[in-house]
């Protein structure tokens, strides 16, 4: 008899340019890995970095080589999907966790963590395997000045902000204006590199929903369109908040159903409020709301 996959239908077939949700998973605690796959999250990391001690980096690599092979005994298709963090660029861990990621039939992109010039995300592309998308984790002061060329180089998918490593590294506080630079940094680098849009760092774990709902809040006034998170009930949350609200929805409606009956072109911003609302349109449809 054939077994369902283990990922949540929902988010496994919504494109990763428009995941909203990104749940890091520690790779050391496998028996985190089916309910990461069966959350609302709309894409899983296997974290095989930060998350894991230097002594348990060989069990963590075993555990996520072992989800992301096996395959469903009647459709071929794989049980478990999943993006997975990989060690940095300059540890001893980069090149043996590419070569045992190479070719598994879950994988669907890397995260390279410290991403800090282009050329450590064409590096980790070719040796990811043909087509695998790289998330860039910008974590550094470094890696913030070169934005723009990491997000023009070759493989990489979308940028992230690693915001406590970033701190770390620069002595900025947690306030949102602290880091505001940082964000549009990354936000106009995505548009000049033709990126979908950033990525935001997690909110603190234990958050509360209010506290995550204001993070989010952040999240959009810097025009970054996704966030990192490290627990499965941060997802719905998290969904919800980055989505077209209703009252966005509502405004769609009424300006498409204007235009459909012909409505003239008032001003200067007609054109691009159309273009908003047909972007509304697409990304409600996306997430299941448009027609909910």
């Amino acid at each position: 008899m054939s077994t369902p996959p283990i990922r949540n239908a929902r988010a496994a077939s919504l494109p990763a340019k428009l995941s909203r949700t990104w749940l890091l998973v520690n790779a050391a605690k496998p028996q985190l890995f089916e309910p990461g796959q069966r959350s609302e999250a709309d894409s899983v990391i296997f974290d095989m970095e930060a998350a894991v001690p230097d002594d348990g980096k060989d069990e963590a690599r075993a555990n996520v080589v072992e989800a992301l092979s096996e395959r469903d005994s009647t459709t071929g298709e794989p049980n478990m999907t999943a993006w997975v963090r990989i060690n940095g660029i300059k540890t001893p861990y980069w090149e043996d966790d590419l070569a045992a990621l190479n070719g598994l039939a879950g994988l669907r992109g890397v995260m390279l963590p410290n991403t800090e010039a282009p050329s450590q995300v064409t590096w980790t592309a070719m040796k990811a395997g043909a087509g695998v998308p790289v998330l860039a984790l910008i974590e550094t002061a470094n890696g913030v000045e070169n934005a723009t060329d990491i997000a023009n180089a070759p493989g990489t998918f979308r940028l992230a902000l690693g915001t406590n490593d970033l701190r770390k590294d620069t002595g900025m506080s947690d306030d949102p204006l602290a880091l505001a630079y940082v964000r549009s940094r990354l936000v106009i680098a995505s548009r000049v590199g033709g990126l979908p849009g950033a990525i935001d760092g997690p909110s603190a774990p234990g958050a509360s929903e209010e506290r995550v709902r204001e993070d989010c809040e952040w999240t959009i006034k810097m025009g970054m369109a996704g966030k990192l998170t490290l627990t499965t009930s941060m997802a719905p949350i998290i969904n919800d908040a980055l989505a077209p609200s209703e009252d966005e929805q509502r405004w769609a409606r009424e300006l498409l159903k204007d235009a459909e009956h012909g409505a003239d072109i008032t001003d200067g911003s007609y054109l691009p409020r159309l273009a908003r609302a047909k972007k509304i349109v697409e990304l409600a449809s996306s997430y299941g709301l448009w027609n909910a």
